[in-house]
């Protein structure tokens, strides 16, 4: 038998198969009012549609849907959903079709087949744009009804189960890895144990099958050396609770080979300190007793600081409840114990068919119940389709949805008490918007336990967060590398997406305002609406005034597509004559007193223009404007195309805000030089944001110093206090970077 055998056995020549009465008593046994001529005539239709079809193993394909039909059972899954797995290849694979599926099984179950058929037509095969387009689909696929999921989940559980079979290799690796990061995590978050653990030790075999082996082996050796200490431990348990009169199943739980390989290869521990491989569960019947058993256990046995969680009070976003603490055992070593009532052990099995309600008598799914009973099954996923709500390409959507997938948790409240669960490493920033879009896109600032810390601070367990908002949404550069969430970083992009299709709009519509008094002819609407005809790919007026802000649309295209017939050398004669910058080039003159940095408009780097500098800004091709100085040097090759060339004035409130400028100093190499230097500035009100030395003597250092500085008479004042330093040889304004 192979390895992979040993984790589960494969169907062998079709023998194992559930029969048909098998799978109708596995149902029965927590569904008594079983539809059982529904099921066999679903589980007869499935044999007779496939025929004599075979999978790669060589046995029945019928064997196939049968299986996952009864992996479902083990979910204790409605009759619609164990009919739908027997059925859920049909449509796809045979010339059935929905109508005569709908017409034989009804509309619910036919239309769950369809949902897993369109799922199955999506894997996540291929290439990697293709395979991030698929998954965009397979969320908004499974979000219409989240059996949809589960029945996906257990056909892909059963062909992992028999993966061994498929021909390639290639294909068996690549399989098992989107089997790793896309269906386990989804398992893992909508909190169906059972299923996520399989699929990562099928995986993590066939993606590193000698780790695999190794762990395996370790596992069986320590197994061995342990037997005695976890018979001995369970007894001492048992005879605990029966001391203290609590009505208690104890039974133990060993960590699957891949939780072992994930901790020793995040925590970088060797097998051995690996505390919980063997855990014992205690099973009382009421929360009020997991309590009591947890003081009865930590008043017998020593606890291991800091090792104790209560996800009772606090439970895990995927529903999962349940006391965690470790104490010292007979041998002393650390024992790990999970308390918890039968319902919260189902759910911990389960996950979220555990929570649905069903309707009394017919075990049939009713969504309406389960959310009044807090077990709403969409819920573990809206986040998912939040992310791709806020727009993006598909390559973005699953790298933010991995990101949303693959958490560590830490758990916040709101002043409220509201628990917000976060991944680790989480700040503010994620906190505000795993609370609402709105808050996130506006907040300011942030309280961590009523006192007033960095937005990049990261949230420990059990702190309380209130958001600072401020009146209006705009990105803050660098948010976007200090938050962790898949949702901050998709609301962030669109939010930056849409701010800076405002401000292209903006500068867009400001050029074309120009463009027509160049013209001598009124701007207005109905005019660019005609425009729009001659123009391609743009279908509205604010998709033109976007394209010229960008620069993809340039104004001389813009200006012929207004007015057809435009005879552009004459205009350049025309406009030649204005004394704007020179007398030997027309420039567009363009006169704002709006001008605020953003991604629209930004400053040069060559120049660093601060406020009482003349200014220019050129507009590039899909950067917007680029503001300089009007005496900067890098504008020598930009003097051939004067549409490029927008001058631009500064806003009135510019004044209210300090831009870093740089200076170029010599000082000589003595102690005590820096510290007058950097005393000169703060005196004069500069705010010192970074220091670079070029040249380095045993006489002198040549530095740059970037200053905050609020317009150009303050930093000529600073200039001025850093030359009168009896150690600065010299003190100037850069004008272009330096290297």
């Amino acid at each position: 038998m192979t390895i992979a055998a040993e984790i589960k056995a494969p169907i062998a020549s079709g023998k194992g198969v559930l029969r048909q009465w098998e799978l109708v008593d596995k149902v029965r046994a927590y569904n008594p009012a079983v539809n059982e001529g529904l099921l066999n005539k679903a589980y007869v239709f499935s044999v007779q549609a496939h025929g004599k079809q075979l999978r790669h193993s060589g046995d029945p394909y019928y064997a196939h849907p049968i299986e996952v039909a009864g992996i479902l059972t083990g979910l204790k899954m409605d009759t619609a959903s164990v009919c739908t797995a027997l059925l859920h290849d049909v449509l796809e694979d045979t010339p059935t079709t929905y109508a005569e599926m709908a017409d034989m099984f009804g509309d619910e179950i036919a239309q769950l087949v369809q949902g897993v058929t369109k799922l199955s037509q999506l894997e996540l095969s291929g290439e990697v744009s293709k395979q991030a387009e698929n998954f965009q689909k397979f969320v908004l696929a499974m979000s219409k009804d989240l059996r949809v999921l589960l029945v996906k989940l257990c056909d892909r559980l059963h062909n992992m189960r028999t993966l061994q079979y498929h021909p390639k290799p290639e294909s068996r690796e690549r399989i098992a890895r989107e089997t790793m990061e896309i269906y386990a995590p989804l398992a893992r978050r909508i909190g169906v144990d059972k299923i996520c653990s399989e699929l990562e030790d099928l995986s993590f075999f066939f993606m590193n099958p000698s780790a695999y082996e190794s762990i395996t082996k370790r596992l069986d050796e320590w197994r061995k050396s342990r037997a005695g200490v976890i018979s001995q431990t369970s007894v001492m348990l048992r005879d605990l609770m029966d001391k203290h009169g609590i009505k208690a199943r104890i039974y133990g739980r060993e960590k699957r080979p891949f939780a072992i390989w994930r901790k020793l290869e995040r925590q970088g521990i060797s097998f051995e300190d690996v505390a919980d491989i063997y855990a014992f569960r205690i099973i009382p019947e009421t929360a009020d007793e997991c309590y009591a058993a947890l003081g009865h256990v930590h008043q017998e046995f020593r606890c291991v600081p800091a090792r104790f969680r209560d996800f009772i009070s606090v439970p895990k976003s995927n529903g999962y409840q349940s006391l965690q603490t470790t104490i010292m055992g007979p041998d002393n070593r650390r024992v790990e114990l999970q308390i918890r009532t039968e319902r919260m052990d189902d759910v911990a099995e389960r996950g979220v068919a555990a929570h649905w309600a069903y309707k009394s008598g017919t075990y049939a799914y009713d969504p309406d119940s389960a959310k009044k009973a807090g077990g709403d099954p969409l819920s573990r996923i809206r986040s998912l389709v939040e992310i791709m709500e806020h727009g993006g390409d598909a390559d973005e959507f699953l790298e933010n949805a991995k990101l949303d997938l693959f958490t560590d948790q830490v758990f916040t409240f709101t002043p409220k008490g509201d628990l917000i669960a976060l991944p680790r490493g989480a700040t503010p920033i994620d906190f505000a918007y795993a609370v609402h879009t709105r808050i996130g896109d506006t907040c300011v600032g942030a309280t961590i336990n009523r006192q007033q810390k960095p937005l990049r601070t990261v949230l420990q367990n059990g702190d309380v967060v209130e958001i600072i908002r401020g009146g209006t949404a705009e990105p803050q550069p660098g948010w976007e590398n200090i938050v962790v969430t898949g949702r901050a970083k998709s609301a962030l992009r669109r939010l930056t997406r849409d701010t800076e299709a405002d401000e292209f709009r903006r500068v867009g519509e400001m050029l074309a305002d120009h463009a027509f008094s160049r013209e001598d002819k009124d701007f207005s609407g109905s005019v660019i609406l005609d425009a729009i005809k001659r123009l391609p790919d743009l279908d509205t007026p604010d998709d033109v005034y976007e394209a010229l802000g960008r620069g993809t649309l340039s104004i001389q295209d813009f200006m012929l597509a207004v007015f057809p017939g435009r005879d552009n050398a004459a205009l350049v004669d025309k406009y030649a004559s204005r004394d704007i910058i020179d007398d030997e080039t027309a420039k567009l003159y363009i006169k704002s007193d709006a001008l605020r940095e953003g991604v629209s408009l930004h400053l040069a780097d060559c120049c660093s223009p601060i406020l009482g500098d003349r200014i220019v800004g050129i507009a590039g091709k899909g950067k917007g404007v680029t503001v300089h100085t009007i005496d900067c040097e890098s504008l020598a090759g930009e003097e051939d195309d004067f549409n490029n060339w927008v001058d631009l004035g500064w806003r009135k409130s510019a004044d209210a805000a300090a831009s870093v400028s740089r200076i170029t100093a010599t000082i000589e190499h003595v102690p005590g030089a820096l510290a007058d230097i950097t005393a000169k500035i703060g005196e004069a009100g500069g705010n010192l944001t970074n220091i670079k030395t070029l040249k380095r003597s045993p006489s002198f250092f040549d530095m740059i110093l970037d200053i905050e500085v609020l317009d150009t008479r303050h930093l000529s004042h600073i200039v001025a206090a850093l030359r009168a330093s009896s150690y600065v040889v010299a003190a100037k304004r850069a004008r272009a970077e330096i290297q």
